[in-house]
């Protein structure tokens, strides 16, 4: 049998001590831990000027790297004015795909001259060492998103996002310990992280700490509720906290047998097991109020179900199979 407690400690650290038969593993995730996944190495500036001497490492051992924009132009070129600012953009907003080199050709022209540049704007793709695609003349910015879109690299994987859906794993795995230790050492890089915050909650539910469960909901920012999955963690501690006011489950449905009409006693169970991932069983006792009496507590049965699914998530099979009995119940 396994005995497990969690401290949610000052300065946002997690505390825990695990007792597995007559042996104790004690530790802290602190939000001052290493970070859980290497972090991405730094290759420089997304954009940058280049000479003749500089283009060799700037462009060609760089494009090894990631695809890199060579944006030949000229002090007195007017065509060239107005497409910087619109490339600059696009290069910014691709976030690591591509990198932008400027070339002055007034200032270095051995390079155009070798390559055959003749009129600018040119902007020229260079991947693995070789130029690979290009333009010529300003274009609008839905054109250039679409040539880097053509010729990006893929997106360099975020180490927090990365990290994150390791502990993710861990915790659908039934290791919430270890992917709180994670989640801590996300948040030490990144505060503001919402997927971890909603991790750390979640982890703490896991483990029936309701009360810390809460304290990191009540400590995330309103922002955080756009996301979906800081709404499905919140709809998760309320369910929890329902439940846990509850009582036993064996009264509850001992309770029930006595009067199986007592719809509030059916509604009380089905929240009671809901809080013991019986999802199924939950499910059918809210469709058994809905079928024998729709109205009651102000539609309280249907209203109880759906925040079931939110919590759930819309791909639970238990979402899943609950949608298809209400769907059967209603339209029926």
């Amino acid at each position: 049998m396994n005995d497990k407690s969690y401290g949610y400690g000052s300065g946002m650290s997690a505390s825990y001590t695990t007792t597995q038969g007559s042996g104790q593993a004690t530790g802290t995730a602190s939000f001052g831990a290493a970070p859980a996944s290497k972090p991405a190495q730094d290759t420089g500036p997304l954009i940058k000027d280049t000479t003749t001497q500089s283009f060799m490492p700037d462009v060609i051992e760089a494009s090894r790297e990631t695809t890199i924009l060579v944006d030949f132009w000229a002090p007195w070129c007017g065509p060239c004015k107005q497409l910087t600012p619109i490339l600059e953009k696009a290069v910014t907003e691709a976030k690591g795909r591509v990198k932008l080199v400027k070339l002055n050709i007034d200032d270095h022209p051995e390079i155009p001259g070798q390559m055959g540049i003749q009129s600018i704007p040119a902007v020229v793709a260079f991947k693995d060492g070789r130029p690979v695609d290009g333009f010529m003349g300003a274009q609008p910015e839905s054109q250039i998103k679409a040539f880097i879109d053509k010729n990006g690299s893929e997106p360099a994987a975020d180490p927090l996002e990365e990290a994150a859906a390791q502990a993710n794993g861990l915790l659908e795995e039934g290791q919430p310990g270890e992917a709180l230790q994670i989640f801590g050492a996300i948040l030490q890089q990144d505060p503001d992280f919402v997927p971890a915050m909603v991790g750390l909650g979640s982890c703490f539910l896991a483990l029936e700490e309701i009360e810390r469960a809460r304290g990191v909901l009540d400590a995330m920012p309103e922002e955080a509720f756009k996301q979906k999955d800081a709404l499905a963690f919140k709809a998760s501690l309320e369910l929890a906290e329902q439940s846990a006011d509850l009582g036993d489950l064996a009264d509850l449905q001992a309770k029930l047998d006595t009067n199986p009409e007592d719809t509030q006693a059916r509604f009380d169970l089905a929240i009671a097991l809901n809080g013991k991932n019986k999802r199924d069983e939950a499910v059918d006792h809210l469709i058994a109020i809905i079928k024998n009496d729709r109205d009651w507590n102000d539609d309280g049965a249907r209203k109880q179900l759906l925040q079931f699914f939110e919590s759930w998530g819309v791909m639970d099979p238990a979402s899943v199979n609950g949608r298809r009995k209400l769907s059967s119940v209603l339209f029926s």
